[in-house]
């Protein structure tokens, strides 16, 4: 196992402890989640999930979690995730994975909303591109309108979007992610917000840090 697989199995297990009997969780996807879910299994608690994706679905309910479609549920005790970049100020870049529009879906409706992350996804300044979900319904004109955008040779997103990325400057992130959102055939982008996260876990090497995130 390279040092960058230990630094996600340690934040995931990190994250994993917050759980407890009796919480409806958000589960993400991705590699990180990948050792978040046998954490949770290890641990034999009480607990209702919901998935960002039918991998993490399929997944959690294979080894035995309780999963449920995000139905008739209207929050969450708790949502784990991991993402593509985090920046210094808490801005997240995620979507790599192509179900970023589910992830925030589920990031709004926990109580409290952690990310996992390795070392190596933290950077000094957000990168492209930037993920996005886009309607098939009139896609040339959506596309015209965001401007340096590629679709990617991904399958569509869970939900029958299509996946695609954002390659134009990014200045402010916030200013960006209100233009991304305000354009018609724009299903959703994977810029979160820090105002939506409340912990950062960074596995580093051999241990784990814990940052609160102010927003």
């Amino acid at each position: 196992m390279t040092y960058i697989e230990t630094e996600k199995r340690l934040a995931a297990e990190a994250a994993a402890k917050l759980v407890e009997d009796g919480m409806t969780v958000g589960l993400g996807t991705g590699s990180t989640v990948a050792y978040l879910i046998p954490a949770l299994v290890r641990r034999k608690l009480d607990i209702s999930c919901v998935a960002t994706s039918p991998a993490s679905f399929d997944t959690a309910r294979a080894l035995g979690l309780k999963v449920k479609p995000f139905s008739g549920i209207d929050r969450l005790d708790i949502a784990i995730d991991g993402a593509d970049q985090v920046d210094p100020d808490g801005w997240l870049i995620k979507g790599g994975g192509g179900a970023h529009t589910r992830e925030k879906i589920v990031a709004g409706a926990a109580e409290r909303y952690v990310v996992i992350v390795s070392s190596n996804k933290l950077v000094d300044t957000l990168k492209v591109p930037i993920p996005l979900e886009l309607m098939a319904f009139g896609i040339d004109a959506t596309c015209r309108q965001l401007g340096d955008v590629r679709l990617t040779e991904a399958p569509i997103s869970p939900d029958g979007g299509i996946l695609a990325g954002y390659f134009g400057p990014i200045g402010d992130p916030a200013e960006l992610a209100r233009r991304l959102s305000a354009i018609p055939g724009v299903v959703e982008h994977g810029l979160f917000p820090p105002e939506m996260v409340n912990d950062i876990f960074v596995g580093r090497r051999s241990h784990v840090s814990q940052r609160r995130v102010d927003g």
